[in-house]
């Protein structure tokens, strides 16, 4: 019985983090699953995937209700918990459904149709398989799809190869150590736009900063923040993008997210309230122990 349900938890948590946002109520959700799981009469699933994914589903719908309300309220902007991907986290297939940019875009829809669009867009579900999840009919399905896409519109995306995106966080590093602005503005596209979440725990700009010399002011602020000899920098893939992870005395303090084609910054996410850094502090120790 246990076994079965292991078979199943890495994707259960996939879809439960593109559902939520939020990799700690993923994992709740999961072993909330797992506790439906331990008191089903086993003989009557026939199709245990199935039947995991139909009850998670579910359940972050429930989540997802008082998810919004909160979201409401919260100060500043609000970004998805980041996570490391560059472990056996994710599929190369699957990852740009994991970028901060679709989580957020994500955000406009509703309930009903995150669950849709996610187990279409990320899973490839057919829409009969859809609707037994959601206890639809397929039309119904299928106008929950086209609506959802619809309400994201169109998004750019970029696939620069990993020693690409590399590169470009060596230079972003370099550039913010320095105070550098000329150089950060070189790496930032005209139109770039950087988000950052405190979530009122950590002190971040309340609303987005957006053009290259904006923005390139805002990184070297949080550079000069952060810096000193106890400062630490790591290049992450995060999100399926390229990453950095500060930390000052060992402690995680913000984690940056790149979208970039390989030769300038289009977006930048600053994650920095810390309750949105404990999932990947706990990758981190992980990845550390294992070695």
């Amino acid at each position: 019985m246990v076994d079965e349900f292991e078979k199943h938890r890495s994707r259960m948590f996939a879809l439960a983090y593109r559902l939520l946002g939020s990799a700690v109520e993923a994992e709740d959700a999961v072993q909330d699953t797992y506790l439906r799981w331990s008191a089903a009469h086993h003989d009557e699933i026939r199709s245990p995937g199935a039947w995991l994914a139909k009850v998670l589903t579910n359940l972050c719908l429930n989540r997802l209700t008082s998810a919004r309300a909160r979201r409401e309220q919260y100060i500043g902007p609000w970004l998805p918990e980041p996570v490391l991907t560059d472990a056996p986290f994710e599929t190369a297939e699957r990852r740009d459904s994991i970028s901060m940019a679709f989580l957020v875009l994500l955000e406009r829809l509703t309930p009903a149709e995150r669950a849709v669009f996610v187990l279409r867009e990320a899973f490839s579900y057919g829409y009969r398989e859809i609707a037994d999840v959601l206890e639809l009919s397929e039309v119904n399905a299928r106008q929950l799809h086209r609506r959802a896409r619809q309400r994201i519109g169109d998004r750019r995306r970029f696939d620069a190869p990993a020693d690409a995106r590399r590169r470009v966080v060596e230079r972003f590093l370099d550039a913010a150590g320095d105070g550098d602005l000329a150089g950060l503005e070189r790496l930032l596209a005209a139109d770039v736009v950087a988000w950052s979440d405190g979530g009122g725990k950590a002190a971040a700009a309340r609303r987005a900063v957006s053009g290259a010399a904006h923005v390139a002011r805002f990184v070297a602020g949080l550079a000069a923040k952060f810096g000193g000899p106890s400062l630490g920098l790591a290049h992450a893939e995060i999100n399926g993008e390229a990453g950095v992870v500060a930390s000052v005395d060992g402690a995680v303090t913000v984690v940056f997210v790149l979208e970039t084609d390989g030769e300038q910054i289009f977006g930048l996410r600053a994650v920095l309230n810390p309750d949105k850094l404990a999932f990947l502090v706990g990758q981190l120790a992980d990845t550390k122990a294992a070695r």
